[in-house]
């Protein structure tokens, strides 16, 4: 009966191979950032950050024989073959992906550490490793154009979204709107609501917790 659990890894040049020998376990480490900040008559706030790179370790070995009580199957390639592959992948720097079947593990990683311990007692041969992989995720680059003097940003395609604003442009309260909501849509930090409020004391009053729909604020 075939293993519903297979460990594949493919490379950019269509390189495909699956590991000879199945770890016992693998530990997916799937990490999220929470930024906590204290909101002047609010207290302590959380907010969610962006999700952090994954990981994936595990470790086994490559066998030098085959052996049906451990192989997945017969025909691989020699334990040294492997430690050369993994470590070109690992020197190049380049992306792999990793394909765990029967999991929701299908992610391009880099393999970050591959550690070897060469043989053990009454398996000759064998090499024993170990190894974490990190998820891979493309790099944004920003192309810069020169003209004279000037030189110009162009933006490279991005998922996130701008919340920048420009300085001297205006916002017209929304209903449910507050100053750490405005602060945090404008300028991407709820905890900069008090230069909004200076800008607009006499707009807003002495309760900057209490905002009308309709009113215009200057956003400094």
């Amino acid at each position: 009966m075939t293993n519903p659990i297979q460990f594949w890894l493919k490379d950019r040049e269509g390189l495909y191979l699956r590991l000879p020998v199945n770890p016992a376990e693998f530990t997916v480490t799937s990490p999220f950032g929470v930024n906590k900040i204290v909101v002047a008559h609010l207290g302590e706030v959380s907010i969610p950050g962006e999700r952090n790179l994954k990981d994936v370790s595990f470790e086994s070995f490559f066998p030098r024989d085959y052996n049906p009580n451990y192989c997945e199957y017969n025909g691989f390639m020699n334990p040294r073959k492997w430690v050369l592959q993994m470590e070109k992948w690992r020197d190049t720097r380049k992306s792999v992906r990793l394909l765990i079947t029967g999991t929701n593990v299908s992610m391009p990683v880099l393999i970050e550490q591959f550690d070897i311990r060469p043989e053990r007692a009454g398996h000759v041969g064998d090499i024993y490793y170990n190894m974490l992989c990190v998820e891979y995720r493309e790099p944004i680059v920003r192309k810069l154009e020169k003209k004279g003097k000037a030189v110009k940003a162009v933006k490279a395609i991005s998922t996130s979204r701008s919340t920048s604003k420009s300085s001297g442009s205006t916002y017209t309260v929304k209903k449910g709107d507050s100053l750490w909501t405005i602060a945090k849509r404008v300028y991407g930090n709820g905890t900069d609501l008090e230069k909004i409020y200076q800008a607009n004391k006499k707009v807003i009053g002495k309760n900057k917790n209490k905002l009308t729909p309709g009113q215009k604020l200057v956003l400094p």
